[in-house]
């Protein structure tokens, strides 16, 4: 007993939906990255540093060259002040 055709055609639809929102995703992951892959298990050393290029570039993703700070960069303080409630 064989499958009928009218069996398959839900079948490739719901595949090819799949295709088309994995390559959206893969694409808006991209785009919001500015065309670099996305970052994966990132630890406090990598979030520190992503807040540095931010305070740098203006992007999270933005590296700089230059040797020189930006200016008003040596007034920008790095450093969080902890919040504690007494």
């Amino acid at each position: 007993m064989g499958v009928p055709f009218e069996a398959l055609l839900p079948y490739g639809i719901v595949i090819g939906m799949f295709g088309v929102s994995g390559v959206g995703l893969h694409f808006v992951k991209r785009f919001s990255n500015e065309g670099k892959k996305t970052r994966w298990n990132r630890d406090l050393w990598d979030r520190q540093m992503m807040e540095r290029d931010q305070r740098i570039t203006g992007t999270a993703r933005g590296q700089s060259s230059n040797h020189i700070a930006p200016k008003g960069f040596e007034v920008s303080n790095p450093w969080k002040i902890e919040k504690r409630i007494y």
